[in-house]
């Protein structure tokens, strides 16, 4: 295993941070940079290394920047944190995610970099999340300098599988993130980069931009030219540059990098591990690896010809999960690291098991709309800290859904890849979903959840139209669940569990769903032990120190789930308060937190309601501002309701205050 993290100053050339750079685009629009880069880049030119996200260079991502990209520059790099058009102290407005717009300015940017008299000429792109998903859609254009990505928890599909929409079903997470992204590109520039002109550009940015979670992607329920904009799914060809894709089995964006390696066809490499939406040296659940040093021989040999044999290493590596006790806040697992040379692999084969024939008596579960409070968030760790957002012991909402399980296992199986469970059913009403779960028993009844996947019944054909279900009438679907590695020990059961909720992960459907099975067969990718199994491939974690903070007030997280018992109420509260610290380099105190409330009744689905508070301040002398906002979802059987709120205060004074509601009709969701 990885040894804890440990933070270098010893690095083989000295790094110079320049604070703030203007970018200029061709419109004459001006993006916000920070850049670390060699004291002697001038004489001795380096490669440059983009992160292009909206999360605010100078107070958003500070943090992590100063570790992860000063690392980088002291190997010999000149690493770049952009923010995107309209965020940070970047002029201009933000409109949406990944707007032709924003990847144009992508394509620009690198080309000015590459022209810079301390660049080599060869330029590579990284990030998390959004910064992982432009890295691709930015290389589909094809910019001449750009030679590789690294692209981290990211996805080539923005429909089918992004925190939008699940199996056609939408995640509460697509609201949650929905509104933190609303609140944060409503943050204003920070005077001393913008000058006196901040506050027209913050009330220009406020009153330019609209809460698009509503507006925009909740008008967008199917697969549409929307969505296939910025999906690199569509032409995989697109990408002529070298492509390392890093994922987490507990992330919601596992399922990306096989099909990345699958279908690209340019230099490519794929690396999961047990992580949730983390970069993997500062990977939780652990094992962390040293991901620096190994990104590192990547941009080597990519973006500085060096022969270093990364790409002699196996194409594809993850971590091997072994069951361990059910934790929201797990730390670390068990488990081994594992390769195939390429993928789709010949050393992964199938096995089946008939967990119920069509010959047995039909089984039914009527709806119970709370099934889902033990499967932690969608993307855990999606929005920063440490939160107890994984699943625990599946006990209780398998009790509430039907089960079918083998019998305990002569002897350990193991399987790397997509499983799928085929079933033979049914459904009372004309539209609803299913979410099917993989389990791992162990013998004392401990229910550790494996991977799982929701399917929308009305999008059995496609996710571009609608068929509604033919009511009690049996129906075959064929669900492919999240892509995991999992060693299920002798003695223990597989189980499968399906339901028709998975609250608070999924919005209900419009009517509560009895759901009859008639058969149930599940398929997984069986891999075989090998003696070459094992071992550690990766360094110990490291990093450049964090940047200078101090910490004012300590951060805190909760999540709790509670039942009235007299009205038959089930409420998830969460709570990641960041606390108030203050950035001493640039002497700025920052504090923000989000609080999040869901409720149902078991026998209503149209009970169910979201909100979730937002708040942030930035202050020093001379300087103060708040925002609070809020989003808050119910429906009808007809629609979405959606009620917004922003708040934002300047020195004190009320400078801005709007609400929208928005009624949105549904369309099979």
């Amino acid at each position: 295993m990885a040894d804890e993290l440990k933070i270098v100053t010893d690095v083989p050339r000295k790094v110079h941070e320049i604070e703030h750079l203007w970018v200029p685009m061709p419109d004459g629009t001006r993006l916000s940079a920070r850049i670390w880069m060699p004291e002697d880049a001038e004489d001795d030119p380096v490669p440059v290394i983009l992160e292009y996200i909206p999360y605010r260079k100078r107070d958003g991502t500070r943090m992590r920047d100063d570790s992860m990209h000063g690392w980088w520059a002291g190997h010999g790099y000149a690493c770049i944190r952009l923010d995107i058009r309209g965020t940070g102290e970047s002029e201009g407005q933000i409109t949406d995610e990944y707007t032709r717009q924003e990847l144009q300015d992508g394509f620009d940017a690198i080309a000015w970099f590459a022209e810079q008299s301390w660049c080599s000429g060869t330029v590579g792109m990284t990030g998390i999340s959004w910064g992982g998903f432009n890295g691709l859609q930015v290389g589909a254009l094809r910019p001449p300098a750009l030679k590789a990505i690294i692209t981290h928890c990211s996805t080539d599909d923005r429909y089918a599988d992004d925190v939008h929409f699940m199996g056609g079903a939408i995640p509460l997470d697509n609201w949650f993130w929905g509104g933190g992204f609303f609140q944060f590109m409503a943050r204003p520039g920070d005077p001393e980069i913008q000058g006196d002109g901040w506050r027209k550009q913050w009330m220009e940015r406020m009153e330019g931009w609209e809460p698009v979670a509503s507006t925009i992607w909740l008008q967008h329920q199917r697969r549409d030219d929307y969505w296939r904009h910025g999906s690199v799914c569509e032409n995989y060809d697109d990408i002529d540059c070298a492509v390392f894709a890093v994922g987490g089995w507990e992330d919601g964006y596992s399922n990306a990098v096989p099909r990345l390696l699958k279908h690209l066809k340019g230099p490519r490499k794929g690396l999961v591990g047990p992580w949730g939406h983390k970069y993997p040296h500062i990977g939780i659940p652990g094992p962390a690896i040293g991901w620096l040093q190994e990104s590192l021989r990547w941009w080597d040999h990519w973006l500085k010809g060096v022969d270093n044999g990364i790409m002699d290493d196996p194409m594809y590596r993850v971590w091997m999960r072994e069951p361990t006790v059910p934790d929201a806040m797990l730390k670390m697992t068990q488990g081994r690291w594992v390769d195939e040379a390429i993928w789709p692999s010949p050393n992964v084969g199938s096995r089946s098991w008939a967990l119920m024939s069509d010959g047995n008596a039909p089984r039914t579960v009527k709806p119970r709309q709370s099934v889902g409070v033990a499967a932690g968030n969608w993307c855990p760790y999606g929005l920063g800290g440490s939160s107890p957002d994984l699943a625990i012991d599946q006990s209780e909402d398998d009790g509430r859904s039907l089960v079918f399980e083998t019998e305990p296992l002569d002897e350990r199986f193991e399987f790397m890849g997509q499983p799928v469970v085929k079933l033979k059913l049914s459904i009372d009403k004309p539209q609803g979903f299913i979410a099917v779960r993989l389990v791992d028993v162990a013998p004392d009844e401990t229910a550790a959840r494996v991977t799982y996947q929701i399917y929308n019944l009305t999008h059995r054909d496609d996710h571009e139209d609608i068929t509604d279900m033919p009511v009690d009438q049996p129906v075959d679907v064929e669900v492919l669940l999240n892509d995991m590695a999992w060693s299920f020990p002798a003695g223990h059961r597989i189980r499968v569990s399906v339901s028709t909720s998975y609250w608070p992960v999924i919005w209900p459907s419009a009517e509560a769903v009895a759901l009859t099975v008639r058969s149930c067969e599940l398929e997984l990718p069986e891999r075989a032990r090998r003696d070459d199994d094992g071992g550690d491939p990766f360094e110990a974690p490291e990093m450049a120190p964090l940047a200078p903070r101090t910490e004012l007030t300590p951060p805190s997280s909760a999540r709790t789930v509670t039942r009235d018992l007299v009205t038959g109420e089930w409420k998830v509260d969460q709570v990641e308060e960041g606390g108030v610290w203050r950035f001493d380099a640039i002497d700025l105190e920052c504090s923000e937190g989000i609080n999040v409330e869901y409720r149902i009744r078991d026998d209503d689905p149209l009970s169910a309601s979201a909100r979730w508070n937002y708040h942030t301040s930035r202050r020093r002398e001379g300087w103060d501002i708040e925002i609070k906002s809020s989003y808050a979802v119910r429906a009808t059987r007809e629609a979405f309701v959606v009620e917004v709120e922003m708040q934002a205060w300047d020195e004190g004074r009320d400078v801005f205050h709007r609400t929208w509601k928005h009624n949105v009709p549904r369309e099979g969701v």
